[in-house]
């Protein structure tokens, strides 16, 4: 009895084992981490240790707001010889990295911030829309004073008689508007008042956040100067504004010219609301993600390697956008509404008639046509361009998408551009234009910021680890 109860205790330890084993193996080795007996691993973790950190590496770089330290760490899926894992979000703080950050007390301070930028980034822009609108209607003349802080619309039949009034006495009522209604009049001026106060409005939702964020210690030193240059710009850029309208309201040089703005003028007021733009969005990028996508260095050589190429590539479309400002400042769209020819030239004769001969690249309607779509195409080239000597370098994916997506949008302004002009600028198809412009430069800035080079931080964790075998 005795060594028959002994044989069943033996055999009943012996399954307890067995199954204690096969739970362990089933829980604590790693997916793909060991040869030893384990259970399935769930199908959304399906497959091995580096093909979940190579996926790690590629996007998660690009989730600032969720967790930002997670761009400094993963593995390559493509070339484990010369793919390095960084240390973990445990070992590796951002903090404490050697990155210098833009908004210290955290990743809720950075979220809470980099949504207020980009949120200024978007104001910026359809004010940017408005403005284009605005002109289109011809309703930038309309509010012939300015003041600083603006003030109430009229509210009564008298103020909008007397504003009207004012209105009558410009050369734009006298030479263009003659006759225009009252009724009219009201829709022009409200263009022209939205602009203003949208702008304005913009003024006071950059500004208190700004202040309340510098008092929270949220913002940094070097933020702090950036903003703060930014909004003098913004301020400036109502004076800017006023001093391009001011000009249209004097009386042009002859008769049989209608009166508009000075294309100087709105090419400048144009070219800063741009650089104002660019510099909101290039800010709320490098709040949220300080770090560039990088994975392994070849992913970061391969980015320095287009970024030479991104480079000219973004001046030639600013040249460009700038130029798109002097043809709607000589009204030029509407003086050869043909294409690919000019009428029924490549070349129209009179494009080197003015002197001296750099005034026709601004003030000639032909030069300024024929300059934009040279640069327009130029620009196409250039992204078409880039897109393909791209495909050739291994750099991460998500940048060769990006590029992609930014070939794809410069092929789209081309065709508004065309249809717009084949068109006879409609305000819808001219609208769009402007705004497709804003786009394009939008992806433009985002690539550079992607391709720019990692922190000394970052590049001295992928060198100091051994490469891994394959």
């Amino acid at each position: 009895m005795a060594g028959g109860r002994l044989g069943t205790l033996i055999r009943r330890g012996k399954a307890l084992t067995l199954i204690s084993q096969l739970k362990n193996s089933s829980t604590r080795v790693p997916y793909g981490g060991s040869s030893s007996p384990a259970l399935p691993p769930p199908a959304r973790f399906a497959g091995s240790g580096s093909h979940r950190e190579g996926f790690r590496a590629r996007f998660a770089s690009f989730y600032g707001f969720k967790s930002m330290p997670k761009s400094l760490y993963g593995q390559s899926s493509r070339n484990m010889s010369t793919s390095i894992p960084l240390a973990s979000p445990s070992k590796m703080d951002l903090s404490n990295s050697g990155l210098r950050l833009l908004v210290t007390k955290g990743p809720h301070a950075q979220k809470v911030v980099g949504i207020w930028l980009f949120g200024c980034a978007a104001w910026v822009f359809s004010l940017v829309v408005l403005g284009g609108v605005t002109r289109l209607t011809r309703s930038g003349l309309s509010m012939t004073d300015w003041k600083f802080t603006g003030g109430l619309p009229p509210l009564s039949d008298d103020q909008w008689l007397l504003e009207f009034e004012k209105y009558q006495q410009s050369p734009e009522y006298k030479r263009v508007n003659k006759g225009m209604t009252l009724e009219d009049f009201k829709f022009i001026y409200w263009m022209e008042y939205a602009h203003r106060m949208w702008g304005r409005g913009l003024g006071m939702v950059f500004a208190f956040p700004f202040v309340y964020f510098l008092a929270k210690g949220f913002i940094t030193r070097q933020l702090g100067l950036r903003l703060s240059a930014l909004f003098a710009l913004g301020g400036a850029q109502g004076l800017i504004g006023w001093w391009m309208v001011k000009s249209g309201l004097e009386e042009p040089p002859s008769e049989y010219v209608q009166p508009r703005v000075s294309p100087y003028r709105l090419a400048t007021h144009l070219t800063s609301a741009f650089v104002i733009y660019c510099g909101i969005l290039w800010t709320a990028l490098s709040v949220v993600m300080p770090e560039p996508p990088s994975g392994t260095l070849e992913w970061i050589r391969g980015a320095a390697r287009v970024q030479k190429w991104a480079l000219p590539v973004s001046l030639l479309l600013g040249m460009t956008a700038i130029s798109g400002a002097f043809v709607a400042g000589n009204d030029a769209g509407h003086a050869y509404n043909t294409f690919p020819k000019m009428g029924d030239s490549w070349i129209p004769e009179d494009v080197f008639d003015m002197d001296p001969l750099i005034r026709n690249f601004f003030e000639n309607t032909s030069t300024v046509q024929l300059n934009h779509r040279i640069l327009a195409t130029a620009t196409l080239a250039s992204v078409g361009g880039l897109w393909f000597a791209a495909r050739k370098v291994n750099i991460h994916p998500a940048v060769q998408s990006l590029i992609g997506s930014t070939l794809g949008m410069a092929a789209v302004q081309v065709t508004l551009g065309i249809s717009t002009l084949l068109t006879f600028v409609p305000v819808s198809l001219a609208s769009a234009h402007q705004a497709g412009a804003l786009t394009l430069l939008t992806l433009m800035i985002l690539l550079t910021h992607t391709l720019r080079r990692p922190s000394p931080a970052l590049l001295k964790s992928l060198t100091s680890i051994p490469k891994m075998k394959s």
